[in-house]
């Protein structure tokens, strides 16, 4: 199971980006009397203009369908995630929700909490199911049916203030591990923060360890890992602990970093007061939402992940996912209906224009902006995509990775002992 999936999302999710045209965009249509429903949609953007435009897209539909109520409640993430496994336990579950899929959404599905929608994509000819990029449904699905429909998909990679690379004499983005690790001393040298990190949300700081044990272990270790014929506590893991130490010893983040939240991440490069971010597509939009004077987003650029010299992975191998929404197992049709909408093609074209994410949707793209089209061009190239650790894996383990690396930002881990805590979790939770 866990290598049909890891197969699945790896390989199909590169197609998502191989986007074709379609027809004009289609509008809500206007929907005869029936009876009064009520849906329920939980979601994450907590800022504009996508917390506006969710709101938009809801009123609209409501217009159109007036026996419908959709009442949304709008959760920051970490908040979202303690609610939901709160609701979960009782048994209960939004209508919509959001979701990253992997292995998340397979423990939701396997406790009878999610609604298959395989027969309403499938309707008419499949036009729905048709809509989406190809692979793009896959990280939604098990055994060959849907639990719900992706809205968004990206990658992480290093964004960086122009100005201030050039204020510190770097003259070209860094493509190796060695190379970035010289333009981190050059930016201390000139007075420079290098790096803003929300470590308060140990996600945040993750994302640099997963995606150096990709670059040092490549797709092998890590398939090895998970099907348990090898082990996180192997020499890719600890290699990528121990690099990262060297980074973490430079003391390149900004003060307080450890308590700092994802957002306080956002405004300390949105305001110009650090070089760079390791975030994912949602970043320049967070980074203006957050920042008071955009100094940070005025000359925005972008590079994927430095390739780690001798390492089993390429430098264009690409850690990323994306957003998507779940459909609760009470659902009722007018809440699949309102999902549908909400991933038509002119719903996608904004959600790609006000830089909210990357449409799914074939023909939505042609709303991209420049820093979205930079993210989708590296996930294009991207022979294998890893779907970030704590969402492909289960949660238990997910969150061990997730803690165990905040220690080793803290000075309070050694890499040998992280690597050794997170395949100890993976031993008890992946038999």
């Amino acid at each position: 199971m866990r290598n049909k999936m890891f197969k699945c999302l790896s390989i199909l999710m590169i197609a998502v980006f191989v986007l074709a045209a379609v027809p004009a965009p289609a509008v809500v249509a206007k929907a005869p009397a029936a009876d009064k429903v009520t849906i329920t949609w939980w979601h994450i953007t907590t800022k504009d203009p996508g917390l506006s435009d969710w709101k938009k897209m809801a009123d609209d539909y409501m217009k159109a369908h007036p026996n419908v109520n959709i009442e949304i409640t709008v959760l920051e993430n970490e908040a979202f995630k303690t609610k939901l496994t709160t609701v979960m336990q009782s048994g209960e579950v939004p209508d919509i929700f959001q979701s990253w899929g992997g292995a998340g959404l397979v423990e939701q599905i396997n406790a009878g909490l999610l609604k298959d929608i395989t027969a309403d994509l499938d309707a008419d000819g499949g036009k729905w199911r048709k809509s989406f990029a190809p692979g793009a449904l896959a990280v939604f699905a098990k055994d060959g049916k849907n639990y719900g429909v992706p809205w968004d998909m990206g990658a992480v990679t290093w964004w960086y203030n122009k100005d201030l690379f050039k204020k510190a004499g770097i003259e070209k983005e860094p493509a190796t591990w060695t190379e970035f690790l010289a333009d981190v001393k050059k930016l201390k040298d000139a007075g420079i923060t290098p790096i803003s990190l929300g470590e308060g949300h140990s996600w945040t700081g993750m994302h640099m360890w997963s995606y150096l044990a990709t670059r040092i272990g490549g797709q092998k270790a890590f398939e090895a890992a998970l099907n348990r014929t090898g082990s996180f506590a192997d020499p890719a893991f600890v290699k990528a602990g121990e690099e990262l130490k060297k980074l973490i010893d430079m003391k390149p983040f900004q003060e307080g970093f450890l308590g700092a939240t994802h957002d306080d991440m956002q405004a300390t490069f949105g305001n110009g007061k650090a070089a760079m971010e390791l975030s994912g597509q949602w970043a320049p939009t967070t980074q203006a939402a957050n920042s008071a004077d955009q100094k940070g987003v005025a000359n925005l650029g972008m590079f994927g992940f430095p390739a780690v010299e001798g390492g089993a992975g390429k430098g264009t191998d690409v850690v990323g996912g994306g957003n998507g929404f779940a459909i609760g197992k009470n659902a009722s049709k007018e809440a699949v209906d309102f999902v549908k909408y909400l991933t038509n093609v002119e719903n996608q074209t904004i959600i790609g224009a006000h830089n909210s994410g990357i449409p799914v949707v074939v023909g939505a793209e042609s709303g991209l902006k420049e820093d979205m089209k930079m993210v989708q061009q590296t996930f294009a190239k991207a022979e294998y995509f890893q779907l970030y650790y704590d969402q492909f894996l289960p949660a238990l383990v997910g969150g061990t990775i997730n803690d165990e690396t905040q220690k080793l930002f803290a000075g309070q881990a050694t890499p040998e002992e992280v690597a050794k805590a997170i395949e100890a979790s993976a031993k008890e939770n992946m038999k």
